[in-house]
């Protein structure tokens, strides 16, 4: 038993050198049979932020050259150009690793829960390319209960660190729960896209679009499936909308407090929620002067994010501690189960020799009572067991140490198994 990971991320290597190492869905499976051919068991994680190959192989004196030339001649890339972004795990660390990833401890946002649906999915496709065997498979489905240990028993998860999943979450807090409210999309760009699939996901099924160049605001809206409104209509909109997001390149405010000021007399005063994402800034500030409205701009956000981050982080030293557990926990089975082989090898080799022995000391002995041949057979099998008994003692011990695998290997040569 040797796991071994070797790989590259967001922190090792920049974003062109991950798009040329990707290894795409739809061929993990032929990769991980062309794997197949240079270790037992084999794992590839491949995402737009990692690309990891994890292997369970006896020999790891060799399996780091092994990996990067399979990587090589995979992705058609000279060693040379990835070599130096490449770390390289076995053993617990390699656990640990495994650990920290599914957790999302080592993601780009700390605590997004994407990546475990991503790990989930890259381990269902070993399973059916049959990739894997009990090590490997053993080592995922741990890592899942790691993963839910640690949202389990930490916030990690609980507080938005991007722009707009704040923005989201701040009207929440405002309005309670988002079902059955309207949302105003201003600007089509990369950022109100994010808006909507975080506000969407809280429950917002009625979202206006509306863009200076219309044509824009009709693809986003059929892309959401909301309804697209011309920009002249704009200030119309604003009454029958509890949540407005701006997000354009306009030099001037679109939004202004009189605009506002009209809203809420036709809401009759009913809350409004502006959140400001340009910079130059959308909205008027003037607005928060209103009964009723809230309005928070770019800075609000990012300091409420940051904040948030900060939690975060604080929160990941005690994942840290769960999966310093749960490796030392996992890696102990393991070394466990890789013991048993030799301890019952061991066993049997002992018990042959004691009943060769004992054989030939009954011909010197000669004729003998069924009753005598017992009594032979209980003492030298008590004897033995007792010798035994306590080697597998000390080899357990031995299993359990850092350098354990490599103490077992030497015995196994010891006794020639």
């Amino acid at each position: 038993m040797a796991i071994s990971l070797i790989g590259l991320n967001h922190k090792t290597a920049p974003v062109e050198l991950r798009e040329r190492l990707h290894v795409p869905e739809n061929r993990l499976p032929e990769a991980l049979r062309a794997l197949l051919q240079l270790v037992p068991e084999a794992l590839i994680f491949s995402t737009c932020n990692r690309v990891e190959f994890l292997v369970n192989q006896e020999n790891l004196e060799d399996v780091r050259e092994q990996l990067v030339r399979f990587w090589s001649e995979q992705r058609d890339l000279s060693i040379s150009e990835f070599e130096p972004f490449l770390y390289h795990h076995s053993g617990p660390d390699a656990v640990r690793h495994v650990f920290r990833v599914t957790s999302s401890l080592d993601s780009m946002v700390v605590g997004e829960p994407q990546i475990l649906g991503q790990m989930k999915q890259f381990f269902a496709i070993a399973q059916e390319t049959k990739s894997i065997g009990a090590t490997l498979n053993s080592l995922m489905e741990r890592s899942f209960m790691v993963a839910k240990r640690v949202r389990t028993e930490t916030t990690i998860a609980a507080n938005a660190v991007s722009v707009s999943s704040v923005a989201v979450e701040l009207a929440t807090k405002i309005f309670g729960k988002l079902d059955g409210k309207t949302a105003l999309i201003i600007g089509a760009g990369k950022m109100s896209l994010l808006s909507i699939q975080h506000l969407q996901s809280r429950g917002v099924r009625v979202i206006l679009v509306t863009n200076r160049t219309f044509q824009k605001a009709a693809e986003l809206a059929e892309q959401i499936k909301g309804r697209a409104v011309p920009f002249e209509n704009l200030i119309d909109c604003l009454s029958e909308s509890d949540i407005v997001i701006s997000s354009t390149g306009s030099e001037t405010f679109i939004v202004r407090k009189e605009h506002a000021l009209r809203a809420m007399n036709v809401r009759k005063n009913r809350p409004m929620f502006f959140i400001d994402i340009a910079v130059p800034r959308d909205i008027d500030p003037q607005i928060n002067q209103i009964d009723n409205t809230f309005l928070y701009d770019i800075d609000d956000l990012r300091a409420v994010a940051d904040k948030n981050r900060q939690e975060r982080q604080k929160e990941a030293q005690r994942a840290e501690e769960i999966i310093s557990q749960e490796t030392e926990v996992f890696w102990g089975r393991l070394k466990a189960l890789d013991i048993a082989p030799t301890i019952r090898e061991i066993q049997a080799r002992v018990d042959s020799m004691r009943k060769r022995e004992m054989e030939l000391t009954l011909k010197k002995l000669g004729p003998l009572t069924p009753e005598q041949k017992e009594a032979i057979e209980q003492l030298t099998a008590s004897v033995t067991d007792k010798i035994v008994q306590s080697s597998f003692s000390e080899l357990r011990q031995l299993a359990n140490q850092p350098d354990g695998v490599e103490k077992i290997s030497l015995i196994k040569k010891l006794f020639r198994l």
